[in-house]
């Protein structure tokens, strides 16, 4: 389909904002999906394009988090290798699951995240005891949640986030480097079958991913200067607005017949 050359520009703004988000808090899909819906997008061209823009996004600023030494790719392999195959089980899943039932629950879940993060104590600076080990975690949480973004998706890095600091023990930052690096991984396996089923539209997925990639890259610096200051209210704000909007989206008819 054709766009004009100002609807590209704006997606192209929106992409920066939301990688900017997205690299601290995670739920920038929150923000290029419905963008490109409103875009006139097809849904499933829509998703499948919003997975290559943000798959730019995420690599942005996993790149950053790991040149700037918060994270060693050699301390996560087995953890992306469990997201891997998780996010392809995930994406192939989604075609013959009915999606009703994470679809409900998923506000629940966000709603969780955003307490745990509003009511914790400060995150500790200094590595507490993991609650399960190494491999333990790569399996449940990499795997599981691998498989929730090819199966679903919204409020993975608020998921994994959290999964790294309560159970894995890890300060809000080293949580935020690893839980971009997982995200990047379960893009890519998804992005791979939407690939293969011809769904990307390229040049408006690569015109955002451009922007993402921006976006992220500041986002990540952020992170690495200002810390938790900025990470834990944007990891609150962005997951209670994304349990909000599928709360609307679900149930917003018999909230309007009720007045």
């Amino acid at each position: 389909m054709e766009l004009s050359v100002e609807i590209i520009l704006m997606l192209f703004f929106v992409a920066g904002v939301a990688g900017f988000i997205d690299a601290m808090a995670g739920g920038g899909g929150l923000i290029t999906l419905p963008a490109l819906l409103a875009a006139g997008i097809p849904p499933t061209q829509a998703l499948a394009t919003n997975k290559l823009q943000s798959s730019f996004g995420s690599f942005s600023a996993s790149w950053y988090f790991v040149r700037s030494g918060i994270v060693k790719l050699s301390e996560m392999k087995l953890a992306i290798g469990c997201t891997f195959v998780g996010a392809a089980l995930g994406a192939e899943a989604v075609q013959f699951i009915d999606a009703g039932v994470l679809t409900s629950l998923i506000p629940i879940l966000l709603v969780a995240i955003s307490l745990y993060f509003l009511l914790a104590p400060s995150t500790r600076q200094v590595k507490g005891k993991a609650s399960l080990s190494e491999g333990m975690f790569a399996l449940c949480v990499g795997g599981g949640v691998g498989f929730y973004d090819g199966f679903f998706g919204p409020g993975t890095g608020s998921i994994f986030a959290v999964c790294f600091v309560a159970i894995a023990q890890l300060s809000l930052v080293e949580a935020t480097a690893r839980t971009k690096i997982l995200n990047f991984t379960s893009n890519i396996a998804a992005l791979l079958f939407f690939v293969l089923a011809g769904l990307p539209i390229w040049k408006l997925g690569l015109t955002m991913a451009i922007g993402g990639f921006l976006g992220a890259r500041l986002g990540a610096k952020v992170v690495v200067t200002q810390g938790q200051k900025w990470i834990r209210p944007l990891v609150i704000i962005m997951s209670m607005a994304m349990a909000l909007k599928l709360l609307w989206e679900q149930h917003h008819q018999w909230l309007l017949s009720s007045f």
